[in-house]
Formats: structure tokens, C-alpha cells, sequence
């Protein structure tokens, strides 16, 4: 009995970068997802008022939950995207470039750094 084949995975692609930047991560999440891939992305931005983390000491534990959560993406992902407007690349983002590299993910940046 013939079995069909299960169709190809889509790459999954994660995107690293500062929240500053939230609009050029949505615009390079608009990109990878139109050029076939699966986007993993910040799901939070913490830069901009939310009830969530009104209270500092709430703020400072999501903070590491979200920190901890990235690297979880980044190992499901098959490559990552820093989205490093005007070659900016912070202390989060250059932890999670190090992680990235150790799992010896292939890298690319939206400006080389």
C-alpha cells in the first residue's frame, strides 16, 4: 500500500533583535512569512505601557521568562534573523547571536553588523 509523502517543512526562521525596533521586526516578519517561511518572533514589547508589566517586580520576572523563552525559539528555529536597524545590536541580542552560534544555527542580519 502506497503511503502519501507528508509534504516539506517550511524553514523556520526566528528573529532576534531589539523591541526598540518592533516595527522593523513586524516589517521582517511580513517578509520572511511572504518568502514561505515559518516566523518565530518577540511576542512582547515591554518598551511600550502594558497592565502585564505595570509592576516593576512583575516586569523583572517576565523579563526572564522572555528571555528564557527566546532561546526555546531559537533552539526550534532553523536559522535566525537579527533585525539590527543601523547595525544596532544590543546586550539581549548579542546573548542570543552567542546561543544561536553555539547551536550552530546559520545567522543573517537584516544591516551587517
Amino acid at each position: 500500500m502506497h503511503q502519501p509523502q507528508a509534504p516539506e517543512r517550511p524553514a523556520v526562521v526566528v528573529l532576534c533583535g531589539s523591541t526598540t525596533y518592533w516595527d522593523e521586526l513586524a516589517e521582517a516578519a511580513l517578509y520572511e512569512t511572504a518568502a514561505g517561511r515559518i516566523v518565530l518572533a518577540p511576542g512582547c514589547n515591554m518598551k511600550v505601557p502594558h497592565p502585564l508589566w505595570a509592576d516593576p517586580q512583575r516586569a523583572d520576572r517576565l523579563k526572564q521568562v522572555l528571555d528564557t523563552l527566546h532561546l526555546r525559539k531559537i533552539d526550534m528555529a532553523d536559522e535566525v534573523l537579527v533585525v539590527n536597524p543601523g547595525g544596532y545590536i544590543g546586550a539581549s541580542t548579542a546573548r542570543e547571536i552567542d546561543y544561536a552560534h553555539s547551536l550552530g544555527k546559520p545567522i543573517r542580519y537584516t544591516e551587517q553588523p
